[in-house]
């Protein structure tokens, strides 16, 4: 926090996001840190958000957001044109224009203790908490409790189709809902959690002993062979909602560390909008 009375700069927040999400912490594909801003900027206001879209640009210009601090990346894939006329590149005039700077968490976010999965892991009240997917030993992000997903302890045993309306009630409300794979009346004790696309990680579940693994994107050839091969149960949310509890977190940091404002999007920016159950067997009136 400012010492002076004044604001922090952008050059200050970056500086602040970096020791808590180092960007070597960030798989090399990825594209994290400052995006666009000017470095000595004053930052009053941080708006905190999953996806970088127009609607919550929409949202952190009518807060009157300095700066957005981001998860997913705008420029995750290289581009040969920032123009106008592009999707993106009208995402980036209006934030250039508006004097918003731009700054992107991602993997490194991911991996961090606390991250984006501990956020997650704490909307289910786990305890005793370890990574699912360790950093390579010896890699920048190796260290104590950091990597990919978290691994718990549910305060009390429950069964498969009980924790999966306990994650529809703690996770943020999305079309796409929850679903669940495997026998509803099995007990789950154990919870593995990681937020964002997770069926990479199916094997790593198995491997841990864990009841029930959470996350988003699973695929049907992938988790149906997972249990097939007797796998934990599976749990299948909004990527969205997976991701958004870290925001709260973000957000508490920056008050904290450096004494702005940081407002958080609720804004659901799932792309699935619309959800409708199939009727039950016996529920299915008898066709003429």
């Amino acid at each position: 926090m400012s010492t002076t009375g004044s604001p922090p700069s952008v050059a200050d927040v970056v500086a602040a996001l970096d020791r808590r999400y180092p960007p070597a912490w960030a798989e090399e594909w990825d594209r994290v840190g400052l995006v666009l801003g000017e470095p000595d900027h004053p930052v009053r206001r941080v708006a905190c958000v999953v996806d970088v879209v127009p609607e919550t640009v929409d949202e952190a210009l009518a807060a009157g957001a300095d700066m957005i601090v981001a998860h997913h990346p705008l420029l995750l894939r290289g581009v040969s044109s920032v123009a106008a006329t592009t999707y993106k590149g009208r995402i980036v005039h209006r934030l250039i224009k508006a004097d918003v700077a731009l700054y992107v968490a991602h993997t490194n976010a991911d991996v961090a203790a606390p991250g984006v999965s501990d956020a997650l892991a704490a909307r289910f009240g786990l305890t005793g908490l370890r990574p699912l997917h360790p950093p390579r030993p010896g890699s920048p992000a190796d260290g104590p409790g950091r990597g990919i997903g978290r691994i718990g302890e549910l305060p009390a045993p429950t069964t498969l189709a009980e924790l999966t309306r306990r994650a529809a009630d703690v996770l943020p409300v999305t079309a796409w809902g929850v679903r669940a794979a495997g026998d509803p009346g099995r007990m789950v004790r154990t919870l593995a959690v990681s937020g964002g696309s997770g069926d990479s990680f199916l094997a790593e579940a198995t491997a841990a002993g864990v009841d029930a693994f959470l996350t988003a994107d699973l695929r049907h050839h992938p988790a149906g062979e997972h249990l097939a091969a007797g796998g934990p149960a599976l749990l299948d949310a909004a990527h969205w909602a997976t991701e958004r509890p870290w925001l709260d977190d973000l957000a508490a940091h920056l008050r904290d560390e450096l004494g702005v404002e940081a407002v958080v999007s609720d804004l659901d920016t799932d792309p699935w909008t619309v959800h409708a159950a199939a009727p039950r067997p016996d529920d299915k009136e008898p066709r003429p």
